[in-house]
């Protein structure tokens, strides 16, 4: 075959068209934002690209710096405001234009409960074709200094010997050196304000990989650990959570240990003197005054009665259960995770109820066939994680329940599950969100929905 002929080959032939050059990382441009995104990002649009801007409201001139960049969208954060919105504030905490765990403080609080409204509506709007009967106010409680509960990220830097401490930077590894947080509730400040020399003085802080504070009937410190603490190091630990009244919990290969086992952690939910053990790890509301709320609005939506028998799916440690078995005749509280229903059951024990069974399941899948549907339901509470609970709605009329109340941590699945109710024949009576995260797009949101 001659030269020609091999060069002639599709191989050697351009791919057609012209390739948009990418946006590199760390370019800066100029930006006038449109509107808002579900997730509080301003969105401009440049020269094809839709750019998401953390930190940057609609009608702003900014300047943004490229964080990443996939195809025709680019994400990025704001540098410099030329020309700001009305609606914009200084952002309380020092760590804002850094730390990627709060990214609408810059927006005033009854703006981010809108926001939020906004996001809810559309999704029901757009996925479900549906609007609520009656749109609940938001349940909401400080706009800081309610977080009971944080993970602490650490970092052992070998080449200069050095411990970060502190917590992820936005769309990045980078750890941002905090020690104060205006989010955590206020007995957690002073720990965080001293772990970072806490860490730092240990004879071997490389083997640290994470550390978890918590607050709730006592104050508690985990630390996660890659390898055997040093010698002493222990006895250090100890001798300083001794002095600050907070619990040390360890964990190596193995589940989260108290290293004082007589020790008792939980969380109480006042209104109805009940009082729930918790291990770190365990899934736990972080935001105990909207946590409370919500548990009052979900009773009196679904209102049980005392001869009713109700089912909560994905019931982790009693949260909704418990209450719920004070109200109703029984109460079938059903978990995926086997450790969880032990420790939900004991949690009744300890609370004298006795009107509620707990079970494992694996909820990703129908419910037909198991033996505790079998006698159905009056109504039906579930509170499931980002995924929704499709499978579980899909078919839950055959349950026999007339109400239903769906308290979610995700608009987008929420909606999608909306619309397997409505196909079963119930109506969306209420919707409204839960502020349970105050100074994040994060929504949370609960909603009634009623058979005929």
């Amino acid at each position: 075959m001659s030269k020609s002929k091999r060069n002639s080959g599709l191989r050697f032939q351009p791919a057609g068209g012209n390739r948009t050059p990418q946006v590199p990382v760390g370019k800066k441009q100029r930006l006038t934002l449109e509107r808002l995104s579900g997730d509080g990002r301003g969105i401009a649009f440049v020269e094809g690209r839709t750019w998401f801007v953390s930190g940057a409201l609609a009608g702003e001139e900014v300047e943004a710096r490229v964080l990443s960049a996939h195809g025709k969208v680019v994400e990025a954060r704001l540098e410099r405001v030329f020309s700001a919105s009305p609606l914009r504030r200084a952002a309380p905490c020092a760590h804002f234009a850094r730390c990627g765990g709060c990214n609408l403080q810059h927006v005033p609080h009854t703006e981010q409960l809108a926001l939020k409204q906004r996001l809810l509506a559309e999704q029901l709007q757009r996925v479900a074709g549906v609007v609520p009967e009656h749109w609940a106010l938001p349940l909401s409680g400080p706009e800081f200094g309610y977080r009971r509960r944080a993970r602490v990220a650490v970092r052992w830097d070998a080449r200069a010997k050095h411990l970060d401490v502190g917590f992820r930077a936005e769309a990045s590894q980078d750890i941002v050196a905090i020690d104060e947080c205006p989010v955590l509730v206020e007995a957690l400040q002073p720990i965080m304000r001293q772990l970072p020399a806490l860490l730092r003085g240990l004879r071997k802080p490389q083997v640290v990989g994470h550390v978890e504070l918590f607050s709730g009937t006592a104050l508690a410190l985990l630390l996660r650990h890659t390898g055997p603490l040093a010698e002493g190091d222990l006895q250090y630990l100890q001798a300083f959570c001794s002095e600050a009244g907070v619990q040390l919990w360890l964990q190596g290969d193995g589940k989260p240990t108290a290293v004082d086992q007589t020790q008792a952690l939980g969380f109480v939910l006042e209104p109805w003197n009940l009082e729930l053990a918790y291990r770190p790890g365990d899934f736990v509301q972080v935001n105990a005054q909207v946590n409370t709320a919500m548990i009052e609005q979900a009773l009196a939506w679904l209102a049980p009665q005392n001869d009713e028998r109700v089912l909560d799916l994905f019931c982790g440690l009693g949260n909704f259960a418990l209450p719920l078995a004070q109200q109703a005749r029984e109460v079938v509280a059903v978990e995926g995770v086997q450790t969880m229903v032990e420790r939900a059951e004991d949690n009744a024990r300890s609370n004298n109820l006795h009107n509620v069974r707990f079970f494992q399941a694996d909820l990703s899948l129908p419910l037909a066939g198991v033996e505790w549907a079998s006698e159905g339901f009056s109504a039906v509470l579930l509170d499931p994680p980002r995924d929704g609970a499709f499978e579980v709605v899909s078919k839950i009329s055959d349950l026999g329940a007339k109400r239903l109340v769906y308290v979610s941590c995700n608009p987008a699945t929420l909606a999608r599950d909306t619309q397997a109710l409505l196909r079963q024949g119930y109506r969306l009576k209420c919707a409204g969100i839960l502020d349970m995260f105050p100074q994040t797009a994060h929504v949370e949101a609960m909603a009634l929905f009623e058979a005929g």
